[in-house]
C-alpha cells in the first residue's frame, strides 16, 4: 500500500483546479496586461480568481496581491511594511516558531538597523497574546504571528493579538497558509492587516500564492519592474496559477467543514494510537490544532530514520517544514516548545487529506509502531 501522509509539504493538484487552469497555457495565453482582446481575456480571469481568493477570507478583491506563493507572500509583508514605515521605527515583534520566511526577513533585517523581538511560546506551541501586548514599543512598526504553525498544526489566538495591534495602529500580519482552506480564516475577525495564502497546500499548482493587504495599509513594493498589482508586485502575472489558486480555494470553501470533522476524527485515532507506545510523545496542543496534523516525537529514534523506514513501507511522510528539508539542525519549533534535544531530533510530522481513508490511517498506525520498534532494537 502507498499512503500519502505529507499534504502539509504539498498537495495534489484538483483534476477540477487542472481543467480551469488548461486554457490559459495555450488557447488564452495572452498576457494580462495587454490591451488587445487576449490580453482582456486573459485579464478577466486574473479578476475573476482574485474575487474568489477575496471571498474565502472575507477580504475585497483590490485588497488581494498575487505573488509566486506564500514565501514570497511573507517577505512581501515583512519587507514591504518594514520599509515603507522605518521612518516610524525599527521594532518587529514576531514568534520564535514563525515559517523561515518570516525568521530569515526579519534577520535580514536585523542587519540593516531594525531590532526584532521574538516572542516565545508555550509547551504546547501557543503564544500568549499578553507577552506579544508587553514586546510591543512605541517604535514598533509591525508584527508578525503566524495563523497555524506548519510543523505541530498549533492554532494562534490570531484575534486577540489582532486587537491589540488595532488599538495601537500597528499593522499586524498572520502567515496563514496552513490554515486558509483547512478552518475558517476571515481578515476583520482575526483583526489582520496582512495575510498570506498559497495555491499548493489546497490542492493548487505550485507557485502560486497571494497576499491579502488590508486598504491603507503602508506597503512598499520588493519586487520592482512594472506597475502590476496596482503597483504593489512587478512582473507579469502568472495567469494559469492565479486562475488555479482561485479554483482551488473555491472548491476548498465547499468541503472546508466536512472535512475539518472527519480529518479531524483521523487525526485524534492515529494521535491516541500512537501514544500508546512507550515514549511517544505528541507536539503541540492535543486539541487546538489543524484537523489534519499529528506530529510524534519518539524516545530511541532520529527523525530521517522514522521518515525512512515509514518511506520503505509505502509512506510519505516528514521531519516538519518541507522547507527545512536535509538541515541537520534540530527544528526550532520543537527546541522552542522546549523538548530535548533527543526528543527533537525523534520527530516526525504526518498530515492527512482529502484522499486519506480510515484504512490507510490503519495502515500508517501498524507501520508507524514497527518502524519505531525497529529503531529501537537497533540502537
Amino acid at each position: 500500500m502507498r499512503v500519502y501522509l505529507d499534504h502539509a509539504a504539498t498537495t495534489p493538484v484538483d483534476p477540477r483546479v487542472l481543467d480551469a487552469m488548461l486554457p490559459y497555457f495555450t488557447d488564452k495565453a495572452g498576457n494580462a496586461s495587454s490591451m488587445h482582446g487576449f490580453g482582456q481575456e486573459a485579464r478577466d480571469a486574473v479578476d475573476a480568481a482574485r474575487a474568489q481568493v477575496a471571498g474565502m477570507v472575507g477580504a475585497r478583491p483590490g485588497e488581494i496581491v498575487f505573488t509566486s506563493g506564500a514565501t514570497e507572500s511573507d517577505n512581501l509583508a515583512v519587507f514591504g511594511v518594514a520599509l515603507a514605515r522605518q521612518k516610524r521605527g525599527g521594532h518587529i515583534v514576531t514568534t520564535t516558531i514563525e515559517h523561515h520566511a518570516v525568521l530569515a526577513a526579519c534577520r535580514f533585517l536585523e542587519e540593516r538597523d531594525f531590532t526584532v523581538t521574538y516572542v516565545p511560546v508555550d509547551a504546547h506551541g501557543i503564544v500568549d497574546p499578553e507577552a506579544v501586548r508587553q514586546a510591543l514599543r512605541p517604535e514598533t512598526v509591525f508584527v508578525s504571528v503566524m495563523t497555524a504553525n506548519n510543523e505541530i498544526g498549533t492554532l494562534q489566538p490570531v484575534a486577540k493579538i489582532g486587537r491589540m495591534t488595532r488599538e495601537r495602529k500597528i499593522p499586524f500580519h498572520s502567515d496563514a497558509t496552513q490554515a486558509v482552506g483547512a478552518v475558517p480564516v476571515h481578515v476583520d475577525e482575526l483583526g489582520v492587516d496582512l495575510l498570506s495564502m498559497s495555491a499548493h497546500k489546497r490542492y493548487g499548482p505550485k507557485g502560486a500564492g497571494a497576499l491579502y493587504v488590508r486598504a491603507g495599509t503602508p506597503l512598499a513594493a520588493v519586487q520592482r519592474g512594472g506597475s502590476h498589482e496596482r503597483g504593489r508586485r512587478g512582473g507579469t502575472e502568472n495567469v494559469p496559477g492565479i486562475v488555479g489558486l482561485g479554483a482551488a480555494l473555491r472548491l476548498a470553501a465547499g468541503v472546508m467543514e466536512e472535512e475539518r470533522v472527519r480529518l479531524t476524527e483521523l487525526r485524534d485515532r492515529m494521535i491516541r494510537e500512537a501514544l500508546v507506545l512507550p515514549g511517544a510523545r505528541l507536539n503541540g496542543d492535543p486539541t487546538r490544532r489543524l484537523p489534519n496534523n499529528v506530529n510524534l516525537s519518539f524516545d530511541g529514534t532520529d527523525s530521517e530514520s522514522l521518515v525512512m523506514g515509514l518511506d520503505l513501507q509505502g509512506i510519505a511522510a516528514s521531519s516538519g517544514s518541507a522547507c527545512s528539508s536535509g538541515s541537520m539542525e534540530p527544528s526550532h519549533v520543537l527546541t522552542a516548545l522546549g523538548l530535548s534535544p533527543a526528543l527533537a531530533a525523534g520527530a516526525v510530522r504526518l498530515t492527512l487529506g482529502r484522499a486519506t481513508t480510515d484504512a490507510e490511517v490503519t495502515y500508517a498506525i501498524a507501520a508507524l509502531r514497527d518502524v519505531v520498534l525497529r529503531l529501537r532494537q537497533a540502537a
